[in-house]
């Protein structure tokens, strides 16, 4: 099964289940958003890489409504959902159905945006994107991800694991969802390690650089050109 397809599937509960799969979902976006360099209500450009659902892009519009949004993934479901949520605002919020490593619009944008997508990519891909990233920012621009993180090791990667496995499962998802979301993290995750993406940020020309927030697997990364 193609990564589309397999996030097409989980379409109907996409959005209750990466609230349930996160424990610490709210305060991980809240870090995200208060991060955000820019005057609430600024009129930024905003390029979401992976919407999917809108989530991400969700959560920082309660702040920068004034903004206009790109918004790019490669499952045309997931995006069918962004345009309903957003159907209120669509004068504000444009689409593209492709995969952002080839299918980045032109312009440049003074935020780009990242949630639960970048870790999909393999090492190599990572860095080519990052420096993509900064090539697309304004001057002064910022680069947002949240994102799975690899452990450092064996034992901590157990950790992560069962630790994840065993607050999901005290959640309402049904164990249907748990094993699908299994299956898309053994197939498609290629999470790498907090060290290595810091360093590949900085390497890619980013001025600062840091994580803000780390829980267990998940992470918020800041790099601003």
């Amino acid at each position: 099964m193609a990564i589309d397809e397999a996030f097409n599937e989980s379409v109907a509960y996409y959005d209750s289940w990466v609230q349930k799969a996160l424990p610490c979902y709210e305060e991980l976006f809240s870090v995200a958003v208060e991060s955000i360099p820019f005057a609430t209500g600024q009129g930024l450009t905003i390029l979401d890489l992976g919407a999917g659902t809108g989530l991400f892009s969700y959560h920082v519009f309660q702040r920068y409504r004034n903004s206009h949004y790109t918004l790019v993934d490669v499952a045309e479901q997931m995006l069918a959902l962004s345009k309903k949520r957003f159907e209120e605002s669509s004068g504000q919020f444009s689409y593209i159905t492709g995969d952002y490593r080839t299918a980045l619009p032109a312009s440049q944008f003074d935020l780009i945006i990242s949630s639960l997508s970048i870790h999909h990519l393999i090492d190599e891909e990572k860095k080519k994107l990052f420096k993509e990233i900064l090539r697309k920012l304004k001057p002064g621009g910022t680069f947002i991800n949240v994102d799975q993180i690899k452990a450092p090791s064996e034992h901590f990667q157990e950790m992560y694991w069962s630790t994840w496995l065993s607050r999901v499962r005290q959640s309402s998802a049904s164990e249907e969802q748990i094993q699908q979301s299994i299956r898309r993290r053994t197939e498609f995750d290629k999470d790498s390690t907090l060290v290595d993406q810091l360093k590949w940020l900085k390497e890619s020309g980013f001025e600062r650089v840091d994580c803000l927030y780390h829980h267990y697997f998940v992470g918020v990364f800041f790099a601003q050109k």
